[in-house]
């Protein structure tokens, strides 16, 4: 169970990375679509302002998803129960971001909810 949870690391911090990678990119998605809200006409500047807020707010999330996503993988390297709790926790969340979330949650909750993973966290914590 070790090497499972020394891998469920690792995807974690690669699958915060990519998601850091996703929320910067749409940051910049978010600034090139308020560049076209000095158009003119009116029609282009209502639909560049959704444009802009919803890739704001969507890349916003992304950026706390990925920096969840890494501090949990980092927390899950260490042991740290704090990371097992995290590591649930986005791992119910991931079922719904088909189809690699879902894959990774799954993972996820099988390694931390089974009886060896969760013996690996609590020694840590008696120690």
């Amino acid at each position: 169970m070790e090497r499972h949870i020394r891998i469920l690391a690792i995807l974690s911090r690669i699958w915060g990375g990519l998601a850091l990678i996703m929320g910067v990119s749409l940051l910049c998605l978010a600034g090139g679509a308020a560049a076209l809200l000095r158009q003119p006409s009116n029609v282009v500047g209502a639909l560049a302002g959704l444009a802009a807020g919803s890739f704001l707010i969507v890349g916003l999330i992304a950026l706390a998803w990925g920096g969840a996503s890494l501090w949990c993988g980092a927390l899950l390297a260490d042991r740290s129960p704090l990371g097992r709790g995290l590591g649930l926790a986005l791992g119910l969340l991931n079922l719904l971001v088909l189809p690699f979330g879902t894959a990774l949650g799954a993972y996820g909750l099988w390694v931390l909810l089974t009886h060896d993973g969760r013996r690996l966290f609590t020694t840590h914590a008696v120690s």
